[in-house]
C-alpha cells in the first residue's frame, strides 16, 4: 500500500517508485526536470505525475527550489558517506588507492540512477543562493578530490595544475547517459577512475581495481 501522510489522500493509486510520498515526488521531479527542464516544470505537474494534490506536495517541499536542492544532494551525499569507509580502511590506503576507489564509486553514483541528475548541474538556476546546501556539499567533495590529487602529484612530479582534473573527469560521466545499459556502461566509472590516476602521472594495475571493488562492496554491505 502506498505510504502517504494522514489527511492528504492520493488522487489515484501509486504511480511512481518510492517507499514514501517524498520519494515519489523526487522521482517525478527527476524525470520532469531532466526531460522538460526546470523552468518548464511546475509543482502542479510534479504533483499530477505522482497522483497527489498540489497542496500535499507543499507538505514535503515548500518550494520547487527545495525539490531541486534535494535532488542535487543525491548526487554528492552518497559519495561523501563513502569517504569514512576509505579513511578507515585496513591496511591504510595510499592517496592513489583512495582516489581510485572514490572516483569509481562516485562515477557509479552518477550513472546508476533512474534519471541523469548530474545533467542538472548545467542549469542556470543552480547559482541561486537557496541551493547553498548542495554547493557546500559539492565543494567538500571537490576539496577531498583535490587533496588526494595533490598527494599523488607530490610523488609523480606532474604539474600541480593537473590536481583539479580528476574531479572534472568524474563529473564528465553525466555526458555518457547515451551509452546503452550493459557491461560497457557499467565499466565506465572504473575506466574514468583509471584515467584520474593517469592524468596525475600514476599508473593503474589490476590489483588497484580489485581493491576499489572490494571497498565499494564492503561499503554497500555495511
Amino acid at each position: 500500500m502506498p505510504l502517504t501522510r494522514a489527511g492528504r489522500p492520493r488522487l489515484q493509486t501509486q504511480r511512481r517508485p518510492g517507499m514514501t510520498a517524498r520519494d515519489e515526488i523526487l522521482d517525478a521531479a527527476s524525470e520532469l526536470f531532466t526531460t522538460t527542464g526546470y523552468a518548464g516544470t511546475s509543482t502542479r505537474s510534479i504533483a499530477e505525475s505522482v497522483g497527489i494534490r498540489q497542496a500535499s506536495l507543499y507538505h514535503y517541499f515548500k518550494t520547487k527550489d527545495d525539490i531541486l536542492c534535494a535532488l542535487l544532494s543525491q548526487t554528492v551525499t552518497p559519495t561523501l558517506s563513502f569517504i569514512p569507509t576509505l579513511l578507515g580502511a585496513t591496511p591504510a590506503l595510499t592517496a592513489a588507492e583512495h582516489l581510485h576507489a572514490l572516483a569509481a564509486f562516485d562515477g557509479d553514483q552518477l550513472l546508476s540512477g533512474s534519471w541523469n541528475l548530474g545533467a542538472l548541474y548545467l542549469l542556470p538556476e543552480l547559482r541561486d543562493a537557496r541551493l547553498e546546501p548542495f554547493w557546500s556539499d559539492r565543494e567538500r567533495l571537490r576539496l577531498h578530490y583535490l587533496a588526494l590529487s595533490r598527494a599523488v602529484l607530490d610523488r609523480t612530479g606532474v604539474h600541480p595544475a593537473a590536481a583539479d582534473l580528476p574531479f572534472r573527469l568524474v563529473e564528465s560521466l553525466v555526458n555518457m547517459w547515451s551509452v546503452p545499459h550493459g557491461p560497457e556502461r557499467s565499466e565506465l566509472p572504473v575506466h574514468v577512475a583509471d584515467a584520474c590516476l593517469r592524468v596525475l602521472g600514476d599508473a593503474t594495475a589490476p590489483e588497484l581495481r580489485d581493491r576499489s571493488r572490494q571497498l565499494i562492496e564492503r561499503h554497500a554491505q555495511s
